[in-house]
């Protein structure tokens, strides 16, 4: 007949739960503070990965799914009601913008849907969207370029061109959006009734034949999920009965399902920050169960002998486990949840994303709970092992204390010492004393190494590689790496009146163009063994049907930049010998290697010496010597490059003679010490107020930068370090607290046989500060090499960081783990020790 007393073990749970209220109040902080560390772990990755998402949308422009292109109305009707789509909207062209006001800002006006519109970031929070023939709507970046107030009702005029038509047109704005310099355009959207009057004898069959776009539709569509949206898109062209190749269609790539990759070093970090946390978790929530079954291993032998299983104790225990959680839990999730939103901001700030968007993915919950409950599983299942297995008659003899069979006998003539004493009642249970030790071992390891990284990174380092000069200057689209074509250059006003401040040394403006490249007989011998099969067959799609279709071809994407003798001399020689006076007489030419491959040999097409012929832009040709291979500043370049391709680097007046209209990308320049501050302000200002698209960088923006970066590694270390050091010392309250409550009796004796309170006081003292010592070797000893294995994880790979042996945290932090080793269990034997040593004497613990 089974036993099934389920009823009696709830009630046997939440009994024992009223009786153990000191070890409830500490295993509920345990585990509130397990889940706040896993709920804020997801809650920032969660994050990360949304801004992400959302920053490369507002750079497609869209969050849609997937989209069609120069459709006809009557496509567009056929498609529109397939099965698969869930969501759809669509734009109609007009035309591009093509006020002088708005040449560095490539300005779209359409009509679109509401759909589109919100699906691409352009609908208004300001107003509303148009409805009559002269209202249109638009983003700040095209008002303040146009000189207009952020106002309802205020007029704006645009000129465009259909069809080879110059048309100016007045409209009245009925509302507006913030514009997001991340987008690569902006749009201007007119009402249903402005494409019904103003393009209704646009014949959209010609205009499709034709590749012209006004007044063709471009459909956003929305799936069930993202997942599979290709192959989506691809069944609703055919399934509506057209070719894949008449339907011009594409996927959002912003979506991480179709464009993510797994990054080994992010796998480890978020595997590595998992496991610390559960460790972490385990250390306290494990030794609070242990010293709660050690003190009432006698209430679970009673229980043995009135018929109670093994496996029902173990229940016992774990249901107790549970029922704590069921409260910590929710707490810790919500409270994780604002600390990860709180820290987002601020380890964002350090990229290049600018949205900070905090996900509220369900995820994050499930995924905190789910952990945080196998943390508490895994901590508790030895405490109820212990439980369930130890007998009646070994209950009521049970101490905690591991017996040796082989006990030494001590002998003194000069009576029992009081630190002796103290070191013996230490490892009286050496598993939990092993646990509170490495619990706090773990957090001054953390600080130590917390403290190695920021004071790792090295602002020479940094700022050699970052800063090329005082100042650089060029439009907003150069300084986020979408430097395209001309509309893009820096304004030649702004930099005439840089020239006119007082205190300019040096300057030169950065030439650049760009054009496809035949190889040489040699330089294709030289591809095929940098790019040689087994490189090609590693690399992804995209990569590899580039690079295939270079060895084939012979092809290879050569960037040409135009530099004066101020520029030349902030490139960095690898490899030869550069001559200035030969250089400029326009006959050499200096090679980078190619930028993926950062090895001693440079690798590169052309060596020194040999000769590359260079076609410029309107098909001219002109062979050059190689002179040396140099490499250029990032933040000097166009900040973006190709695998295949390779930058090259001409004298500015050799460039500008052999290039039509030459294009530069940005203004470089140095001042006096003096002038500084005077033309960091001015920047500031006329790039905030009078040429919005203009961007400027400086030494000292490099210098925040590098502050910040320093600030965010202390303040997300910082916090860490305060929640695993909190469950270090909570940790050892609860061992301290709950040894001195099991050991009242014991106390009680000591004193009765002439054991004074002070010799007791003192005793304790030594107990905490052999904690404490101990906590500080195993620091300086086994952490030493532990904090060496995270600093590298997290810092190993940043270029300014220099990795340098260092135990001053831990030193500072001695003094205070020494006092607080000391007043613990102090505090804690005054608060217990109330009673008679008579009264004391009698208790049953």
């Amino acid at each position: 007949m089974r036993n099934n007393n389920q009823k009696v073990i709830n009630n046997l749970s939440r009994k024992s739960l009223k009786n153990n209220k000191l070890r409830n109040t500490f295993a509920i902080i345990a585990i509130v503070l397990t889940t706040v560390l896993f709920t804020t772990l997801f809650t920032l990755s969660m994050g990360m990965v949304k801004a992400m998402q959302e920053q490369t949308m507002r750079q497609v422009g869209t969050s849609a799914h997937a989209g069609l292109k120069y459709l006809t109305y009557e496509e567009y009707n056929n498609i529109k009601n397939h099965p698969l789509i869930k969501d759809i909207g669509y734009s109609v062209m007009v035309g591009f913008a093509e006020n002088k006001e708005l040449i560095k800002r490539q300005t779209e006006i359409r009509f679109a849907t509401d759909n589109t519109a919100k699906w691409g970031f352009c609908y208004p929070t300001k107003g509303k969207m148009p409805q009559k023939i002269n209202e249109v709507v638009t983003d700040t970046i095209v008002l303040d370029m146009l000189g207009l107030p952020h106002k309802i009702g205020v007029p704006i005029t645009f000129e465009y061109t259909i069809n080879g038509k110059k048309i100016t047109k007045d409209f009245v704005l009925s509302g507006y959006w913030e514009g997001d310099i991340a987008a690569m355009a902006s749009m201007a959207y007119v009402s249903q009734e402005f494409i019904d009057k103003n393009l209704v004898d646009i014949d959209q069959k010609y205009q499709k034949e034709n590749n012209l776009y006004p007044g063709l539709i471009f459909a956003d569509i929305m799936f069930d999920s993202s997942w599979g949206m290709e192959k989506n898109i691809q069944t609703v062209v055919k399934e509506s009965g057209y070719e894949l190749k008449n339907i011009a269609y594409g996927v959002n790539w912003a979506y991480m399902s179709t464009n993510f990759t797994l990054d080994p070093t992010m796998i480890l970090s978020s595997i590595g920050g998992i496991l610390l946390i559960t460790f972490t978790g385990y250390l306290i929530i494990y030794n609070i169960f242990q010293i709660s079954v050690t003190k009432d291993i006698r209430f679970y032998g009673l229980l043995k002998t009135i018929g109670t299983t093994s496996k029902q104790i173990k229940k016992l225990v774990r249901k107790q486990a549970y029922l704590l959680s069921a409260i910590g839990i929710p707490i810790g999730l919500i409270l994780g949840y604002i600390l990860g939103v709180v820290l987002l901001p601020v380890i964002l700030s350090i990229t290049s994303i600018n949205n900070s968007s905090t996900s509220a993915s369900p995820l994050i919950f499930i995924g905190a709970a789910l952990f945080s409950l196998i943390t508490v599983y895994i901590s508790s299942r030895k405490p109820s092992k212990i439980a369930s297995k130890v007998s009646p008659v070994e209950a009521v003899r049970y101490t905690g204390i591991e017996l040796q069979y082989k006990k030494k006998s001590k002998k003194s003539s000069k009576g029992a010492k009081i630190h002796k004493m103290a070191w013996s009642n230490l490892f009286r249970n050496k598993k939990k004393t092993i646990v509170v030790i490495i619990s706090m071992s773990l957090s001054l390891i953390l600080l130590n190494a917390v403290y190695t990284i920021t004071s790792g990174f090295n602002m020479d380092k940094y700022l050699s590689h970052q800063v090329v000069s005082d100042f650089i200057v060029g439009h907003v689209n150069y300084f986020n790496s979408h430097f395209r074509s001309e509309e893009y250059m820096p304004s030649q006003k702004l930099i005439d009146k840089i020239k006119n401040i007082d205190g300019i040394e040096e300057g030169g403006k950065t030439y650049y163009t760009y054009n496809l490249h035949q190889l040489s007989k040699k330089g294709m011998e030289n591809y095929k063994n940098i790019f040689n099969d087994e490189f090609i067959d590693k690399s992804d799609k995209h990569m590899k049907d580039q690079l295939i279709k270079s060895k084939i071809s012979g092809e290879v994407s050569l960037d040409i930049y135009g530099l004066n003798n101020f520029l030349v001399e902030k490139l960095s020689i690898v490899e030869g010998k550069f001559d200035a006076e030969k250089f400029a007489t326009g006959k050499y030419v200096l090679v980078s290697p190619l930028m993926h491959c950062e090895d001693p040999d440079n690798s590169s097409y052309y060596n020194i010496g040999d000769k590359i012929t260079i076609k410029f832009d309107d098909n001219t040709e002109k062979t050059y010597e190689v002179m040396a291979k140099a490499r250029i500043p990032h933040n000097m370049s166009l900040r973006r490059y190709i695998t295949e391709g390779m930058p090259c680097f001409l004298p500015s007046s050799e460039f500008q003679s052999q290039v039509k209209k030459p294009m530069f990308i940005n203004y470089v320049f140095d001042i006096d010490d003096k002038n500084i501050e005077t033309m960091e302000k001015f920047l500031e200002n006329y790039t905030n107020n009078i040429e919005t698209m203009m961007d400027y960088k400086s030494k000292q923006t490099y210098v925040d930068s590098f502050k910040q970066l320093q600030n965010t590694y202390l303040i997300v270390g910082g916090v860490l370090c305060f929640i695993v050091g909190f469950i270090g010392i909570l940790n050892f309250i609860n061992s301290m607290l709950t040894s001195i409550i099991t050991r009242k009796r014991e106390f009680a004796m000591l004193k009765s046989i002439g054991m004074t309170k002070k010799q007791l006081y003192k005793m304790l003292i030594f107990e905490g500060i052999y904690y404490a010592i101990l906590t500080i070797a195993i620091t300086l000893t086994v952490g030493n090499a532990f904090s060496y294995i995270i600093v590298q994880a997290m810092a190993g790979q940043i270029w300014f960081f220099t990795y340098h042996f260092t135990i001053l945290p831990v030193l500072i932090a001695s003094p205070i783990l020494i006092i607080v080793s000391i007043l613990v269990p102090l505090i804690s034997y005054k608060e217990t020790s109330q009673q008679s040593i008579v009264e004391q004497l009698r208790e049953n613990v």
